[in-house]
């Protein structure tokens, strides 16, 4: 899940919400949506490969 941040760059959160905190994890902060979107699918393909 991307969102786009005031500073004008792009925050990668968890699908899901963490269950100690309620909210969602920070997985990473990028200057373009396209670095946070490929980055996602980085996370999705380790999910699954480990």
């Amino acid at each position: 899940m991307i969102r786009k941040l005031q500073s004008g760059e792009y925050r990668l959160y968890s699908r899901k919400k963490d269950a100690k905190t309620g909210k969602r994890k920070n997985l990473g902060t990028f200057s373009s949506r396209a670095a946070a979107q490929k980055h996602e699918r980085a996370v999705q393909y380790f999910k699954r490969a480990g």
